[in-house]
């Protein structure tokens, strides 16, 4: 039949199929005949009829007789689809069809050629959810089906690379048995996989040794496949090291630090809630945190049940294999955690109800008891009765390479958000280069250390407060030491003390009584303190900056503790420490002001300022409209800003990140916001307010320092903003380190 000499226009035009045919057809290997009709050219043919006009039919009928063979035989057809994109609701390929008789039965879509072809092209518009739904419907121009001459010889089915290691070499498809095929099939695979640059579901037919090319569509392979293929092609020389950080996609490299459901098609969810911490976990129902680490101590897995989580369930949340809320949402405590430990986590599940007392939850109208099994899925969000099965992450040093690679083009830092010398140590290993977030608070998460934390905040003078503060001295003083030696000379910013009250007091009636009995207080006096420093609206009341200028010891207290770890750390270390001690929520320049004063005193007190042995730096946390907009006076007096962007998000929206999944996923399916934007930075909004605050900031402060630390600092999506904005450092949770340097790479690329 020979090769088509197609226009640069019409090559545009090819999709799918289609498009690899032309190729591999380019390239001199054998590929049965084929004919390409666009949707625009069928149409026309169609109109034509009506006119009785014939031009374009002579041209149709001609193009198919060239399917004929040097036998002079018609050969029977086959009518394939070319989609850009494999769908489920597209016609499968037509096998048999007699060639036309007649030049009208080439066109008429009564006789078997033509009605194929109407049907393949009518099959665009379907999709799952109906008509209309196909991505092919908007890009009618590219519509292509394709007629082929029957090939002769036997067909056969398998991919151009393993769908589970990513190794080049023909590979079963759907685990069908695949029998050996020719030699010339790996230069078919090689041209193939150079070309498409991944897994390709390859058809040919073979006829006495002889191998024809048919069709190739794209399929999509495990992550760790994808990955160890992209390593490969820069191994063999078809990439380059800048080609692979390019084409691999940073949230399907997420995927590959957890576990997933081996087959999720196969299970209907009972429920779907938001996936706020990635992966898959199974395990029977515990509804708090001693039987949680009970089970873990027996080695048994489980999945941590309840409405919500607080600083109390810390414990439990390390010991459960996986955490399912009724409420909450991205940013709340239970996503959080989550994400810092690893943890599968979905939360803001509407139709979930907890009963803590009597150990019963129920999830819509089916009702679930301590030990009974649950699975979930993190990354989406779907709740499953019973233990499905799990593939486990497999990273190999392919992720080493790719991460490697990425890291020469890339511009911007990546730090972690961590508190723990474990949760360091993990994001560490995943390349972080410096802490950017430590949150003091969350160091009292522990049983013990929240009683200490708990009588401080219910002090009600500055004598019983000062005692109460002196027991947490110690504490904080080891925290840090340990911290700034696992990080061996990286920054680690700290913040400030922030914890909004509700988070960290007693709210049940055991709590109640436990934290009275810990204070030697009576229940009835503790219920009453709980009363007076009780807040409307603790998300906007005593916190961050607020409580370091209403309690200054509290201010002294932890940066006399951050200080002493600081000197104790840099006793057996070479490198210096560098400590950088953020003020967080603040709304006015006097507030920074005001703080900065006091800690330049403290400073100079201990005897560490000016030293070699540590590097200090002063910053403030950006999370109110207000001080995004004063940023110029602010910048005067820091070495750096950090945008908190989950506070930033809630207060400019005016959205409780809490409340706000009663209502966001009506949002999004309505169309009101196109995406939640506690997951994805609100580009328009609250970027806005913080590209003000950069360039007022810069221009007040040249020298300006500036980093992003909510988690919007590990969103693929959010991360391509923030690099246009010049920043010079994200933070993010441990497991969203290695997205953050390839998204960022390839935002620099």
């Amino acid at each position: 039949m020979g090769k088509a000499n197609l226009s640069a226009g019409q090559l545009k035009l090819l999709a799918g199929k289609a498009r690899w045919i032309f190729r591999v057809c380019e390239a001199g290997f054998p590929t049965v005949p084929t004919i390409a009709i666009t949707r625009a050219a069928w149409e026309e043919l169609q109109a034509e009829r009506t006119r009785r006009d014939t031009r374009l039919r002579n041209h149709w009928v001609a193009c198919l007789f060239k399917l004929v063979d040097k036998d002079g035989k018609p050969p029977q057809l086959v009518v394939r689809t070319s989609a850009a994109s494999h769908n489920s609701g597209l016609m499968p390929a037509r096998l048999g069809i007699a060639a036309p008789a007649a030049p009208e039965d080439a066109v008429d879509p009564a006789r078997p050629l033509a009605k194929a072809i109407k049907h393949a092209f009518e099959s665009y518009g379907f999709s799952s959810n109906g008509w209309g739904g196909s991505r092919q419907e908007g890009d009618r121009a590219r519509q292509i089906v394709l007629v082929q001459a029957l090939a002769e010889g036997e067909e056969e089915h398998f991919l151009t690379r393993n769908a589970t290691t990513g190794a080049l070499g023909p590979a079963p498809l759907n685990g069908s048995a695949l029998q050996r095929l020719p030699d010339s099939v790996n230069a078919l695979i090689s041209l193939l996989d150079a070309k498409a640059g991944r897994h390709m579901a390859c058809l040919i037919s073979i006829n006495q040794g002889q191998v024809r090319f048919l069709s190739a569509r794209g399929v999509q392979a495990s992550p760790g496949a994808e990955l160890e293929a992209a390593v490969d092609r820069v191994e063999r020389k078809v990439w380059t090291p800048h080609s692979a950080v390019t084409r691999v996609d940073p949230g399907r490299l997420a995927l590959m630090l957890h576990p997933r459901l081996k087959a999720p098609e196969e299970a209907t969810p009972i429920a779907v809630g938001l996936g706020v911490s990635p992966g898959a976990a199974s395990g029977v129902i515990v509804f708090n945190a001693e039987d949680a680490a009970r089970l873990r101590a027996r080695g048994t897995h489980c999945i941590l049940v309840v409405n919500e989580t607080g600083p109390a369930d810390i414990e439990g949340m390390k010991a459960a294999t996986g955490i399912l809320t009724a409420r909450g949402g991205m940013s709340s405590h239970a996503g959080v955690i989550a994400r810092i430990t690893g943890k599968p986590c979905v939360a803001g599940v509407r139709s979930l109800s907890v009963d803590p007392v009597e150990m019963v939850c129920r999830i819509g109208d089916r009702e679930f008891r301590a030990g009974d099994r649950l699975t979930i899925d993190g990354t989406d969000g779907a709740v499953y009765i019973g233990a499905l099965p799990l593939a486990q992450p497999h990273i190999g040093g392919a992720i080493g390479k790719l991460l490697t690679w990425s890291d020469a083009s890339r511009t911007i830092a990546v730090r972690t958000n961590a508190e723990t010398v474990e949760s360091a140590q993990t994001a560490l290993s995943f390349g972080a280069e410096g802490i950017g977030l430590a949150r003091s608070e969350h160091m009292f998460f522990s049983p013990e250390r929240i009683v200490a934390l708990r009588r401080m905040i219910l002090s009600e003078d500055e004598e019983a407060r000062s005692r109460a503060i002196a027991g947490l001295v110690d504490y904080q003083t080891g925290d840090y030491s340990a911290l700034f030696s696992t990080m061996q000379g990286l920054p680690v910013n700290v913040r400030l003390f922030d914890p909004p009250l509700h988070e960290f007091l007693p709210r049940t009636d055991e709590e109640i009584e436990d934290t009275a009995a810990s204070l030697g207080l009576a229940v009835r006096a503790l219920r009453l303190r709980l009363e007076r420093i009780a807040e409307i609206n603790p998300m906007l009341g005593h916190r961050g900056v607020r409580l370091a200028i209403t309690y200054p010891e509290i201010l002294q207290m932890q940066l006399q503790a951050v200080l002493a770890g600081a000197r104790k750390a840099s006793e057996t270390q070479d490198a210096p420490v560098a400590v950088e001690m953020m003020v967080p929520f603040v709304s006015t320049a006097t507030e920074v002001s005001w703080v900065r004063e006091r800690t330049t005193t403290i400073m100079e007190n201990s005897g560490l300022a000016g030293s070699d042995r540590i590097r200090f730096s002063f910053g403030t946390m950006l999370e109110l409209p207000r001080a995004c907009l004063r940023a110029g006076d602010i910048a005067s007096m820091v070495d750096f800003i950090s945008f908190g962007t989950n506070d930033l998000t809630q207060t400019t929206f005016g959205i409780s990140r809490d409340d706000a999944p009663a209502f966001l996923a009506a949002y999004q399916r309505k169309g009101v916001y196109e995406r939640d934007p506690f997951v994805t930075i609100d580009a328009k909004g609250v970027g806005e307010m913080i590209e003000i605050a950069v360039q007022r900031g810069r221009a007040a402060n040249p020298r300006l320092k500036i980093g992003i630390c909510g988690e919007h600092g590990g969103d693929p999506a959010s991360l391509q903003f923030f690099a246009g904005l010049g920043v010079d450092y994200v933070s993010c949770s441990p497991y969203r380190v290695p997205v953050a340097r390839l998204t960022l790479a390839q935002a620099s690329a």
